[in-house]
């Protein structure tokens, strides 16, 4: 090893070292299941157990259904590499799929520490996204969930094809989430203790992470979201087709009267947010929807 690497390795150890001092332990909950892909979830594996300016005290992969060798091994493989950075990855094996909102209960109830950061099995996490929110959840205890911006990409991580970018202070996001989900779920980081009073994950067609921001936020959780990109995620043409038809277009649809029968809405709110979601998800194709939502509904 050359010296100015040699340097650059003890100083990367010593301020690992003084960063693990200041935070506090904190679990990541995931979901794996048969169709992924191993090769992208040991990529997420590996930016969250060996890339992280802070590594994870614990990793909680909740294994929804049966899985190929495969995917098993990617999970041993990092159970072995967990030990030797100090943290405890368990896998818990699901008979059957019984779906993420399901999958992510489990993996919450699970967690052994009081504060959770969510990953997805197939995205990639920025080094120093753990850092800065745990430095935001210690200066903003009033805070219960904090989430940031995602880049998109398709294929190469280089291949970045949009953002989704999400407002920040808890009254814009309790704003935006009148018209549409408040946070890329894949970034937020929360407080066990309240997800748990809020009733924790439910099942809810593709909105297990939207229903439950709405109930936190009628128990008054203050909600925020950071600046800066906290995660890399992958999207593609499936992506954006299961975005659409009419078991989709049915779970927005009941989310949409929820917020109207607790009034988080009012009636032309809802009447709007119900004739988008139709045109968007029913009417449109989905190589115009995949347009629609790269160029306007994301930045």
């Amino acid at each position: 090893m050359k010296k100015d690497e040699g340097s650059k390795a003890i100083t990367f150890e010593k301020r690992f070292y003084t960063l693990k001092d200041k935070h506090p332990p904190f679990s990541v909950a995931m979901s794996v299941y048969g169709k992924d892909n191993p090769g992208w979830f040991d990529r997420a594996l590996k930016s969250i157990a060996i890339e992280q300016t802070i590594i994870p005290d614990e990793i909680i992969i909740v294994v929804d259904g049966p899985v190929p060798d495969s995917i098993k091994k990617v999970i041993d493989k990092y159970i072995s590499i967990c030990k030797k950075e100090s943290c405890n990855l368990k896998a818990i094996y699901l008979d059957q799929n019984r779906g993420l909102g399901n999958a992510l209960q489990l993996a919450v109830k699970k967690c052994s520490y009081e504060i959770i950061a969510r990953m997805d099995s197939d995205d990639i996490t920025v080094p120093e996204r753990f850092e800065r929110q745990l430095s935001y959840m210690v200066s903003h205890r009033d805070t219960s969930i904090v989430g940031g911006q995602i880049v998109e990409f398709v294929g190469e991580e280089s291949r970045q094809v949009g953002r989704r970018i999400v407002p920040l202070t808890d009254q814009e996001i309790k704003n935006y989430m009148k018209r549409r989900c408040p946070f890329n779920h894949m970034t937020v980081m929360f407080r066990k203790s309240d997800i748990l009073a809020a009733g924790n994950y439910r099942d809810w067609f593709w909105n297990e992470d939207y229903y439950l921001w709405i109930r936190l936020s009628l128990k008054g959780i203050k909600f925020a979201n950071l600046c800066e990109v906290l995660v890399h995620v992958r999207v593609g043409k499936d992506m954006y087709k299961r975005r659409g038809g009419w078991k989709y277009f049915k779970s927005e649809a009941k989310l949409q009267r929820l917020m109207l029968q607790k009034k988080i809405i009012n009636p032309v709110r809802f009447s709007l947010n119900i004739f988008e979601r139709f045109i968007l998800q029913i009417l449109m194709p989905n190589g115009i929807r995949t347009i629609i939502f790269q160029r306007f509904a994301r930045s």
